[in-house]
């Protein structure tokens, strides 16, 4: 079925006004269904998403199943590239049933497709995986960052609850040379060191949040040719959604947070988020996907 409003839960049926230049929502799952919700159509996310200036995609698929389904997507749409990985949360799953190994291989013959462009997401989530699965999260964090310096693709990077030992893993095993931190949730200091070191963060619906203050702190920090912006629906809708399943269309509502936070105009930071997109992870196609002046 088409998504709409009465099957995503508080999905907002009227479009927010267009971009005036197009943009790349840099992380979204479209394999990914909340609970209670109906599947997303992917033909009609993608068009809602280019009604509004979102005209290129990078579709994540970070366990197996999301991975056939992201193979299949970016083959079928020129809009989406794709990311793949095993996410921190389901590495410990695999290594408990005896299959990481095998995990570890299907990641590695997919990603070098041509338009897999992202290993990722990858990282480290101390919130949802206990101590016993930290050892084989790090562990998988540094084949990925392995994996991604040896084809050459950029890394996508989940950290939740573990800034620093993230930062010291890349560090120690030298970053990709195109370092995203997905839905960037350090503070100020986290976001000057991070730019130090030449990485793109990446913000998503939770710039907009109320409490999020810090956060919008720390955006103040990022010179415009490493800002990112992101969906990760179908969570982390922007507001006044918040709450609500997320999607592509709604990263208007972010990016007009974001250049009232950075004190730009809504075109520059367009603009430049458009071209740190393209210099991250390559054209979508030949002839630009619905470019806009």
């Amino acid at each position: 079925m088409t998504p709409h409003a009465s099957g995503q839960r508080g999905l907002p049926e009227h479009l927010p006004d267009p971009l005036p230049i197009d943009v790349v929502d840099n992380h979204v799952h479209l394999d990914i269904t909340r609970e209670g919700d109906e599947p997303f159509d992917v033909a009609d996310a993608i068009r809602r998403a280019r009604a509004v200036g979102v005209t290129r995609l990078v579709q994540v698929g970070c366990d197996l199943d999301g991975i056939a389904f992201t193979m299949d997507a970016i083959e079928r749409n020129p809009e989406l590239v794709g990311g793949i990985a095993l996410h921190p949360n389901e590495v410990p799953r695999l290594a408990a049933a005896g299959t990481l190994k095998t995990a570890y291989a299907t990641v590695e013959r997919h990603a070098a497709h041509e338009r897999i462009r992202v290993i990722g997401e990858t990282g480290l989530d101390y919130f949802r995986t206990g101590p016993e699965g930290v050892p084989v999260q790090r562990d998988a964090f540094r084949w990925h960052i392995d994996l991604a310096k040896r084809l050459g693709k950029a890394m996508q990077i989940h950290d939740r609850d573990a800034h620093d030992d993230v930062l010291r893993i890349l560090e120690e095993e030298g970053a990709p040379e195109h370092t995203v931190l997905h839905c960037f949730s350090g503070d100020l200091t986290m976001a000057r060191e991070c730019v130090e070191r030449g990485y793109y963060l990446s913000f998503a619906g939770t710039v907009t949040f109320k409490n999020a203050r810090d956060l919008r702190d720390a955006l103040t920090a990022i010179p415009l040719d490493r800002v990112l912006v992101e969906t990760d629906a179908p969570y982390l809708a922007p507001a006044p959604h918040r709450g609500a399943t997320n999607a592509s269309f709604l990263v208007p509502l972010t990016i007009r947070a974001m250049a009232g936070v950075l004190n730009i105009d809504v075109p520059s930071l367009c603009r430049a988020v458009s071209e740190n997109s393209e210099r991250v992870y390559g054209p979508w196609s030949a002839e630009r996907v619905g470019q806009t002046a």
